[in-house]
Order: structure tokens, then C-alpha cells, then sequence
């Protein structure tokens, strides 16, 4: 492993007998240079070799506040200096080396040559610009010349030599850390007898060093594209000194102050003695431009960010789980809204992760920056959360929940996100997500008490009637809601280059066939991040792509061109959407089956999901038997969330379930088991009978060409896919 020093091409060399020693000799790299050189490291850069990939490489880096930057791959150029340097070590060490068995010495002996050598640019060496002082060439000599080695005076002979012929192989270090002298006679130095044998020679035909035997395992090389140089051209600081350096040091001393105002007004810590022993969690700052939709800057964002990584299970913190309004929690309450006329507005809490109490006892460093003068040596104990912890979402919800059942606020069974509160003819209800919150109120006098309260409580902005969450935008008119992301979709679209690609009149194409690639993969990142990118949309208020994302993302791992193809379809088709659903269907040559399915209320789709089925199904009334009991089990946790809100009439009935597969239903309906039916296979139909025979659902008959959940199972034409479409509440642009 090599070390250089870009301002002065000093360079370590350290070596390994596996890569997994990288970090070791990292770490004594970084020890030997801060504490004899009083030097820092602030940024490494390296190539994209696996031995810089661990966690525990990246962990190392972040705790010391080292920025790591990685090469963009095939793109050795990026990291010049290292390759070059490499490069010239490797001739040097084919020049001189002559020797079986010394290769290791040779690269050492290298490494120190050129350290005390000047280069054409530069008249002054890399050894005098790192350690202050010129070199001393004298015990220079050169390789694999001959040397005399005195005998130490206990052990010479009166009539014996003074000293003893060898080879002198090389003088790394005037330290003596890498030198060594090979004698060419037994070593008997320690132990001399009357006589000793000849030197044997070394021979290089003699060397026994066997190459390890090479993996059999297929490795497909990945292609991350060019696109992944972005993130190497980035004018995000990265620390507050970077921040304060910048040309924007004025927005950003705004953003940092604001931040520290409002942790200080919660209480959120007090300084204190380190207790002894205790090892306190770092802190940094995190900073961020908000952007406006045509990609100018809004606000500039700082956070101080707790180093939780750093936290130890069951000493630091126990339970980390946090939960959030489900998306289908959204678009049901949205429907009601709707169907019964509720007002909708919207609520942010500032800086929600502050406001949870700890039951741990934690200690912090004093932020960056912000060093209280004359008491460097103390630490800030933690009296609530602070972001980056394990438990600060856990801890933000619980505040939030007690706060809201000691105001007579019921929770939801269904989704504990879900508040409501209903009397004398008036009632609320609030959705949580984070700390974004939509208030549904019967009137406007009930939201602005619920907006007091909540004010009285938290940090809260109010945000008024709710125009946009959580990237979706909320249209009105008379006919009701249409939930829009084509600000979205037009974002995604410009970002990948797709903004003026040809319309396609499906998402999928239905005569094709994907496979796994099996050659070198094509700009897999890329096709990560769109996929990524369509996965929120699809699960948000497009529908109609969900087949095919659930389709393409089997294969980021290693996507082929049919596979890009398929996806640059999807990226084509353009609408403005109101639903949500899904589907189930066996498909193409794969031996496992798709499934999904769609739930409509109010006039548009609620819920749906396409995914592929966990189990291996024999025929199609097994696939269909198995998709039935997922959707049954979406249906009785729909039908319990709307059991417990007030708006909704009561009883519920059953919740209509509808199959095109007449063997299936009739398998459901019927009491009657089939001994040959797989043992998997038979759980399922138990289980949608007992949601048949609890009133939860009902199954019956339809057509295939009106089922809408179709065309989350496979590709069809463009005709079924537009009735399916205006079907579910889908609206082209």
C-alpha cells in the first residue's frame, strides 16, 4: 500500500500480506504522521479497490473528520499521483531486482531512493519538504553490492577473521525499520563451531513461493456510467470551515446560527464534566441548499448532527423504531375528505427530532465552531434528542403520541400515526409523517384549535390549506382531489435526460422477455437512481408503472441494454394522476409468479402493490389463491383503518374482492380441502376463508378485460391500459 503527500510526493510504502490490513496500516500511517510531524490528514483519495469499501474504513475516516474521495471507475487519471508514483516504483524495483525471494525489499529500498531524490519540478526533495531538513546520502550503496559485517567481540577468534564477507541487499531506512543484511554462510554468528559449510547461492529457480490458487467464481464487472463523476463536483461544504470559506459564507453563518438558536431555546444539552471513562459521541454539522422547483435556492439548511454510528447497543440505546402514516393512510383520508367535505391543512414541526426526551444518559463534544471558551475540557450532556441518534425518531414519536392522547386524541389501531378526536357533532383528524402533519377538520374552527394547541406544544409552521405533501401535489376543484406529481416526474425526467423523449403508449412492452444479464453490466448506478426515483412514484400516484418497476427492479444489479430499453419505455409515457392499485398474474418463463392488487375508494385507486410471490406455485388457481390472500390482507387492514374513524359509517360491510379465476373463487367458497393442493398453497386458502366467513371480505366473479388489477401483473396493449387507467382515476395530460 502507498501513502503520498500531494504537496510534497512523500510517500510510504506499507506492506501487506492481505488487503484487510489496509485500515491497520492506515491507522499507523495517520498515528505516525500526526504525533512526529504534527500533521493532520483532511482528505484521502483512493481508488475504487474493495479494501476502501468496508464500513469500517468509512467509519474511521468520518470519526477523525477525514473526507474520503473515491475515483470514478476505469478512471485511473482521477488519482494521478498515486498511479504515477506506483508506476515509478515498479520500474525502479525491475531495475534492481536480481534476487529470488526480495521483491518486498526492493519496493522498500524504491520507496526510500525516490523520497531523497528531486524531480524535474521541484529543486528541493520530497524528504526536505516533509521533515524540514535535508537528507543524508552517505550510507547510500548500491543494490546487492558486497559488505563486510563485523563480528561482535565476544565472538571472535584470535586467529579468525574480524569480519565476515556478504551481500548487501539494501539500506531502507537510517532507522534500520526495513534493513536487513542477507549473509551468504550459515548463520553461525551465534553459535560458531570449529568449522562451517560453503554459502549456498540462491537461486531463483528455487523459489517456493506458490501463487494462491485463483477463485472460480464468476465476478461480472459493474459500470457505475460516467454520470457518477457528479458526485465528485459537488459545492456542498462539508464542514463549517469549508462553509465559512466559501463564497456563501454569510447565508451559511444564517443557517448555522439559526440551527444553534433553536437547539439552545429547547434545552437540548448542558455542559458538564466528562465523567470518567466515558467515551462521548462526536457531532457535525450537515449542510444543505433547498432548492425551488426551477432548480433556484430557496434556503440554506444547516444541521447539527449527532456521530450516532458511534453509539453502542443497550448502553447508549435499546429501541430504535419509529413508525409513519402509511401512503395508503394518506390517500384513504384524502378520499373521506373528499366523500364527506373535510377541510384539509397542513403543519411543520422545526426541528421535530429535538423535541424528544432521553431515558438514556448520553454525553457529546462540543460542537465545531462553537467551543465554549475556558471549558474546552467539557462535554455536552444530552437532556433530549438530538438528530443523528438511534432513538431520536423513536423518541420524536413518543413525545408527539403523549402529547396528543393527554389532549384526548385516539390512535388509530390500524396506523398509530393516525390521530382523531370526535364530539358533539365536530372532529379532527391528524396524519403524521415525520414531522409533517395533515389536519382534517370538519370546520375551521376545530383546525384552529387543534393549530393552537399543537403551537403551544411544539415549534410548529403553518403551512395553511395543504397544497403539497410529501412531493405530492394537491389539486382541487369540484369534482374533488387530484393527487399531481408532474412537477416531480418533470424533475426526474430532466435529471436522467429524458425530458424530451417520445411518448410510449404503455409502460411495458407485453412481447418482451427480460433475463438476467450475464455480461459486464451498463451504467448500473444510473439505473439504480431511476429506478429509485420511479419506485416513490409508482408507490405515490402512479399505478400504472408498477408492474413494470416491480419488473426492472430485479435486475440493478447488473441491467443489460434490453433491460435499459424496457426502461427508457417507462420513461416516456407522461400523466397526471389521481389513484392508486395494484395486481396479481403468473408472467413469462419465470418460476415464480407475480402478484398484486388495487383497492378503489371514492372513485380512485387507494392501494396497490405488484411484486413478485414468495412461493412456487403449480398452476395458475395456486398463483391466483396465493395474490388472493395478499390483497386479503391488505383489505382487513384497510377495512380496520376505516373502522376507527369517525367519519365513516358504521357497520362496515365486506369489502368486495374481485378474481377473474372462477377455480380459485370456487376453491375459496368452498369448505372442502384438497389433499393434493401444496401444504403452502392450503394456509393461504384457510386464511382467506377466515376473512370470508368474518365479514371481511367477499370474493366474486370478473371478466378479465375489466379486472383492474391486470396490468400490474404483465405488459398489454395500449386500449386496456387507458380503460384500466380512466378506470382508476388516471388522467393524461
Amino acid at each position: 500500500m502507498t501513502l503520498i503527500d500531494d504537496a510534497t510526493r512523500f510517500c510510504y510504502v506499507y506492506l501487506l500480506k492481505s488487503k484487510d490490513e489496509t485500515l491497520d496500516y492506515f491507522k499507523i500511517y495517520k498515528a505516525e504522521v500526526e504525533n512526529q510531524l504534527e500533521r493532520k490528514i483532511k482528505r484521502l483519495r483512493s481508488d475504487r479497490g474493495g479494501e476502501y469499501f468496508p464500513k469500517v474504513f468509512d467509519d474511521f475516516c468520518a470519526e477523525h473528520g477525514i473526507i474520503h474521495e473515491r475515483t470514478p471507475p476505469y478512471s485511473p487519471e482521477s488519482n494521478g499521483v498515486a498511479e504515477r508514483k506506483n508506476r515509478t516504483l515498479i520500474d525502479l524495483v525491475n531495475s534492481i531486482l536480481d534476487t529470488a525471494g526480495m521483491v518486498g525489499e526492493a519496493l522498500l529500498t524504491s520507496c526510500h531512493v525516490l523520497n531523497r531524490v528531486p524531480n524535474k519540478n521541484k529543486d528541493k526533495t520530497p524528504y526536505e519538504e516533509w521533515i524540514g531538513r535535508k537528507p543524508s546520502l552517505s550510507y547510500f550503496r548500491t543494490w546487492g553490492c558486497l559488505a563486510k559485517v563485523n563480528v561482535p567481540i565476544n565472538k571472535k577468534r584470535k586467529l579468525g577473521p574480524k569480519t565476515i564477507l556478504s551481500s548487501k541487499i539494501d539500506v531502507p531506512d537510517i532507522y534500520a525499520r526495513y534493513f536487513k543484511i542477507f549473509f551468504e554462510i550459515t548463520p553461525e554468528l551465534n553459535a560458531p563451531t570449529e568449522a562451517f559449510e560453503p554459502p549456498r547461492e540462491i537461486s531463483p529457480e528455487e523459489d517456493n513461493n506458490e501463487a494462491p490458487r485463483k477463485s472460480k467464481r464468476q465476478r461480472v464487472e459493474k459500470s457505475f456510467g460516467d454520470d457518477f463523476i457528479v458526485y465528485l463536483v459537488d459545492d456542498t461544504p462539508m464542514s463549517i470551515s469549508e462553509a465559512y470559506a466559501s463564497s456563501d459564507a454569510d447565508n451559511w453563518k444564517e443557517a448555522v446560527q439559526s440551527e444553534l438558536d433553536s437547539i439552545l431555546s429547547n434545552g437540548t444539552w448542558e455542559l458538564t464534566e466528562r465523567p470518567y471513562g466515558c467515551k462521548p459521541v462526536g457531532c457535525k454539522w450537515v449542510f444543505k441548499k433547498k432548492l425551488r422547483p426551477d432548480g433556484t435556492i430557496e434556503k440554506y439548511k444547516a444541521r447539527l448532527v449527532a456521530k450516532g454510528y458511534t453509539q453502542k447497543e443497550g448502553e447508549d440505546f435499546f429501541n430504535t423504531y419509529s413508525p409513519v402514516a402509511r401512503m395508503t393512510t394518506i390517500r384513504v383520508s384524502l378520499s373521506l375528505a373528499v366523500s364527506y367535505g373535510l377541510i384539509i391543512h397542513q403543519m411543520d414541526v422545526k426541528t421535530a427530532f429535538l423535541n424528544g426526551e432521553l431515558q438514556e444518559e448520553i454525553y457529546m463534544e462540543q460542537p465545531d465552531g462553537f467551543v465554549v471558551k475556558g471549558q474546552e475540557s467539557k462535554v455536552c450532556k444530552l437532556l433530549k434528542s438530538l438528530y443523528g441518534l438511534k432513538q431520536a425518531p423513536k423518541q420524536w414519536h413518543e413525545k408527539f403520541d403523549t402529547t396528543l392522547t393527554s389532549a384526548g386524541f385516539a390512535v388509530n389501531e390500524a396506523d398509530s400515526c393516525v390521530y382523531y378526536r370526535y364530539g358533539g357533532g365536530k372532529g379532527v383528524i391528524l396524519c403524521l409523517y415525520v414531522d409533517d402533519i395533515l389536519i382534517f377538520g370538519t370546520d375551521i374552527d376545530v383546525i384552529n384549535e387543534v393549530k393552537s394547541f399543537l403551537s403551544t406544544k411544539f415549534d410548529m409552521k403553518d403551512l395553511g390549506e395543504a397544497d403539497v405533501i410529501l412531493n405530492i401535489k394537491l389539486i382541487k376543484d369540484e369534482s374533488g382531489i387530484t393527487l399531481s406529481q408532474t412537477h416531480y416526474v418533470e424533475k426526474v425526467l430532466s435529471r436522467f435526460g429524458y425530458i424530451d423523449s417520445k411518448p410510449s403508449p404503455t409502460p411495458y412492452d407485453p412481447s418482451v422477455t427480460l433475463k438476467k444479464n450475464k455480461r459486464i453490466g451498463v451504467n448500473q448506478l444510473k439505473y439504480s437512481q431511476i429506478i429509485g426515483s420511479l419506485m416513490y412514484l409508482a408507490s405515490a400516484t402512479r399505478p400504472d408503472i408498477s408492474f413494470a418497476v416491480s419488473k426492472l427492479s430485479r435486475f440493478m444489479s447488473n441491467p443489460g441494454t434490453d433491460h435499459w430499453h424496457a426502461l427508457e419505455r417507462v420513461m416516456a409515457p407522461r400523466f397526471v394522476l389521481e389513484g392508486y392499485s395494484d395486481a396479481n398474474r403468473i408472467y413469462d418463463d419465470e418460476l415464480y409468479a407475480t402478484s398484486g392488487y388495487v383497492f378503489m375508494l371514492g372513485g380512485g385507486a387507494v392501494s396497490w402493490r405488484s411484486c413478485k410471490q414468495t412461493i412456487l406455485t403449480r398452476s395458475t388457481m395456486e398463483a391466483e389463491l396465493a395474490a388472493l390472500d395478499t390483497a386479503s390482507v391488505e383489505a382487513d387492514w384497510l377495512r380496520e383503518l376505516l373502522m376507527d374513524l369517525p367519519v365513516v359509517e358504521k357497520p362496515i360491510p365486506a369489502i368486495l374482492m374481485n378474481c377473474d379465476n372462477q377455480t380459485a373463487i370456487a376453491k375459496v367458497n368452498s369448505d372442502k380441502e384438497n389433499a393434493k393442493s401444496s401444504r403452502h398453497v392450503r394456509r393461504r386458502v384457510k386464511s382467506v376463508r377466515k376473512m370470508r366467513h368474518s365479514g371481511v371480505i367477499s370474493v366474486t366473479y370478473i371478466q378479465t378485460e375489466k379486472n383492474l388489477a391486470d396490468p400490474f401483473t404483465k405488459g398489454l396493449s395500449r386500449n386496456v391500459i387507458d380503460i384500466a387507467s380512466k378506470e382508476m382515476g388516471l388522467r393524461p395530460i
